[in-house]
């Protein structure tokens, strides 16, 4: 199963259009404010979506919300390929969240239904980060095909229509997987349902506040995930700007980026793109891989997860001086170690998390994560986008500075609160034990949750 586990996270992010996503919404004439405003709906429509579809997948089977999540997406990539106008690009990302509600945590929750089913459930960290890391290894060739197809193609957009190939493969990848993975079905009707799924949501988000070791998580992962979903892609258009002008020795201006016909098409600069976005995913994978030897080294998660903190808020605040100061090549090579410091947090926190969650709770959790992270990206999404609309005006330094100055307070704030004022202790005694398990099970209704006695949720990728 770790192989198919592997292979759903390889095929899963043969995304094409990836290392060009914000320049093909650029090249139909949009501001970075309206970018922002489409990640933004976005955002919103996984909000409304995730707990219910948490909740849906622990209580219908996973096998069939992942099988609806890449039918979502494959709708949408579509309409992404074609839209002849911006109505279309938010019916498209409507479908693109929809895929992404549905298969937040629900894959991460079949992996670890899978080690508890086994009996090693230890072995989170590192199996989960060894998925994590086909994952970025499949991104890295994507990175070299998207290339490839953007050059022939001469458009950014075709590349959306190709990727849905590899999304058909998985589709067959995920049909195969075992029933045991699918987690209780309760086979209730539709109203009994709903009213079950609210209870269910209710006992699960009053038990996750209640408890210090989820909060805490719950608003690192808004700080850090929240921040970082925001302005990834924004190494997009500072890579343009840099190898437009170190590479065809061609200044590139911010304006050209966001002209009506778009940014030109730059064979060498759409190599350059490619080769960062493939060193960039190689580099996650394999900090992904190893990231349980971080935690191995420091002796404990938390412990782990402050040093990532420090080194963050450090990264933050040398893109904020290094934009001012006009070294945009600088810049881009920080935005490269914030994402493979991404992959080292991202397998650490989901441990966490994991460790601390109720029994038969974990995909509803880890959607109730996700949503927190993505308010960030709703509000953050078109601030950031106007305030760098204003940064490219005339006489104000820099151009990613807001970028820098959002992710280096949110860092530090992080640190600082749950940290330095927090109590010094290696780990929050709250880790799910048989016996917390049974006392917190306890309270909770029977009718609404099922037997005490159902197994522990697995968490998706």
């Amino acid at each position: 199963m770790i192989f198919r586990f592997s292979l759903y996270g390889f095929l899963k992010n043969q995304r094409y259009f990836e290392p060009f996503f914000m320049l093909a919404l650029l090249s139909q004439g949009l501001s970075f404010f309206m970018v922002g405003v489409l990640y933004a709906f976005r955002s919103i429509v996984i909000n409304l979506l995730e707990i219910p579809s948490g909740a849906i997948a622990d209580s219908y089977g996973r096998r069939v919300t992942m099988i609806t999540s890449l039918v979502s997406y494959i709708l949408s990539f579509s309409i992404f390929a074609l839209a002849p106008n911006v109505a279309f690009l938010f019916l498209a990302m409507l479908l693109y969240g929809i895929g992404d509600a549905l298969r937040t945590g629900t894959h991460k929750a079949m992996i670890f239904e899978w080690l508890k089913l086994r009996g090693e459930e230890e072995e989170r960290t590192r199996v989960y980060g060894l998925t994590r890391s086909w994952s970025k290894f499949g991104s890295a060739a994507s990175a070299v095909v998207a290339s490839i197809l953007v050059i022939l193609t001469d458009d950014f957009r075709t590349v959306f229509l190709l990727a849905t190939i590899p999304y058909i493969f998985n589709l067959v990848n995920l049909i195969g997987y075992p029933a045991e993975l699918d987690g209780l079905v309760y086979g209730e009707n539709l109203g009994r349902t709903i009213k079950s799924l609210g209870r269910k949501l209710k006992t699960t988000i009053e038990n996750t506040t209640q408890k210090k070791s989820l909060r805490e998580t719950l608003a690192e992962s808004m700080a850090w995930d929240g921040v970082f979903a925001t302005i990834k892609d924004y190494i997009q258009p500072a890579m343009m700007l840099v190898f437009t002008a170190s590479i065809l020795g061609v200044a590139a201006t911010d304006d050209e980026l966001v002209a009506r016909d778009g940014p030109t098409i730059d064979t060498w600069a759409v190599v350059a793109v490619g080769f960062v976005y493939t060193l960039l995913f190689l580099a996650s994978g394999f900090a992904s891989r190893y990231s349980h030897q971080l935690v191995d080294r420091r002796g404990s998660v938390r412990s782990a997860s402050e040093l990532l903190w420090q080194i963050n808020a450090g990264l933050f605040g040398a893109m904020l001086l290094f934009d001012l100061v006009g070294l945009q090549s600088i810049v881009v090579l920080i935005f490269v170690a914030l994402a493979v410091l991404q992959n080292l947090w991202r397998p650490v926190l989901i441990t966490r998390i994991d460790r601390y969650s109720k029994s038969g709770k974990s995909a509803t959790i880890l959607s109730l994560e996700s949503q927190a992270q993505r308010l960030v990206t709703l509000v953050l999404g078109p601030l950031l986008g106007l305030l760098v609309d204003v940064a490219r005006v005339d006489g104000v330094p820099g151009t990613f500075w807001p970028l820098a100055l959002a992710g280096g307070s949110a860092a530090g704030a992080a640190w600082w609160i749950l940290y330095r004022q927090s109590p010094n202790e290696n780990e929050p005694n709250e880790e799910h034990t048989p016996e917390s398990r049974e006392t917190s099970d306890a309270k909770v209704d029977p009718k609404d949750e099922g037997d005490s006695s159902e197994p522990e949720e697995v968490v998706p990728l």
